[in-house]
């Protein structure tokens, strides 16, 4: 059935007012957020600290950077006049750095399917930076069958299969950084550590996603291994907060730290590091302030990308050398970092790959004699697609 154009057209002239207020109301809440920002500014790092001693979760803490920077946002000022220009800095930056990143996808249980199966897919990509080295690039496939995907709970498959997938991209992380101890590397994950989103899943949901990351931060750490977590377009909000809780705002102001930090930055700059101290049911787990974050512009027009890392790094003065490794890789990649990119386009399954596995899977059952059948709409789907 086609989308009836003149019927949606319809609708969205009918709650064009709606659309309207939203946008009246962000832009009045910006015009608070940049007022408190310029204040917010001028604080130093214990006059923060005082106006949050009693809060356990303002969202964000200063850094000794509320002192020693003396603007919110740190000027890059690169001046390169050509394209060539920078990617010479971004290789010379590079040079005998070797980068990492491991990246997932998944094929989930088909519900129409008689069988449950699942497929995870994770690709990694390990560039040394050394006309003498050999790069790598592989993949690790795990089959899920009906021993790993069948519950009383309809919805396990689905969380399995995602948790799989997260587990083995920490995995590969942890490997390289256990195989790289104290060497000249960085490790980027593809993602944010700080896992909000699990604050809804149950206990054992939980304790398994925490787990995982604290293990990554510790390994981070054990192994002087830098880690970078790369969030490309983030909504996150924690700078935010703890503008609100400092100057006195109203909470829950429908504006992102990256949508408040865009005016102020051009390509390259970043703002000051800053401890996470998020509010969320994750934070109880005590894990959050191990994690500093910045907002990095690698794009001249969109908005900055969030910039995660342990805190270690921070404190043994690590970041901005790890910063500009995270700049240079975003000048090969055109705006986002090229090893991110790659460890994507090798672990990336597409409609068609899925549609093979099934038929993969449907000549495997066939030899086997197993009992594998598809649902009649399945089926009918199937036909009216052909």
């Amino acid at each position: 059935m086609p989308l009836y154009i003149e019927r949606v057209a319809a609708a969205l002239a009918e709650r064009s007012a709606d659309f309207h207020s939203s946008q009246i109301e962000l832009q009045s809440s910006l015009k608070l957020l940049e007022t408190a920002l310029r204040d917010f500014e001028r604080l130093s790092q214990a006059d923060v600290e005082i106006a949050i001693a009693a809060l356990p979760n303002p969202g964000a803490a200063p850094t000794t950077e509320q002192d020693t920077l003396p603007a919110l946002v740190d000027s890059f000022g690169s001046n390169w006049l050509t394209h060539r220009s920078a990617r010479e800095w971004a290789a010379q930056t590079l040079q005998g750095v070797t980068t990492f990143a491991a990246d997932g996808s998944q094929i989930s249980p088909q519900k129409d399917l008689s069988i449950p199966v699942g497929l995870v897919q994770v690709g990694w990509f390990q560039n040394p930076h050394d006309s003498s080295i050999p790069y790598e690039k592989d993949v690790a496939v795990e089959l899920l069958t009906p021993d790993d995907l069948t519950a009383e709970d309809s919805a396990f498959g689905d969380r399995e299969v995602e948790w799989r997938r997260f587990k083995g991209e920490v995995e590969r992380a942890v490997r390289f950084m256990e195989q790289h101890a104290n060497q000249h590397v960085v490790t980027f994950f593809d993602g944010s550590m700080v896992i909000s989103f699990v604050g809804q899943m149950q206990t054992e949901w939980q304790s398994r996603y925490v787990g995982a990351i604290r293990h990554l931060l510790k390994t981070s750490e054990e192994t002087r291994v830098p880690l970078v977590g790369y969030v490309d377009t983030s909504y996150a909000n924690d700078l935010v907060a703890l503008l609100a809780h400092v100057r006195g705002l109203p909470g829950n102001l429908p504006i992102s730290d990256a949508a408040l930090l865009r005016p102020l930055m051009s390509w390259g700059d970043r703002c000051r590091v800053f401890i996470c101290r998020r509010d969320d049911s994750v934070l109880d787990k005590g894990f959050y302030e191990q994690i500093c974050f910045t907002y990095l512009k690698t794009t001249r027009d969109n908005i900055p990308a969030r910039i995660e890392f342990p805190r270690w790094i921070f404190e043994q003065g690590q970041h901005d050398w790890m910063l500009n490794i995270v700049r240079a890789e975003c000048v090969v990649g055109l705006g986002y970092p090229y090893v991110l990119e790659t460890a994507d386009s090798v672990a990336v399954l597409t409609m068609q790959d899925r549609e093979r596995f099934y038929r993969l899977f449907q000549d495997f059952a066939d030899r086997e004699a197993l009992p594998l059948r598809f649902s009649r709409k399945a089926m009918s789907k199937r036909e009216r697609r052909v």
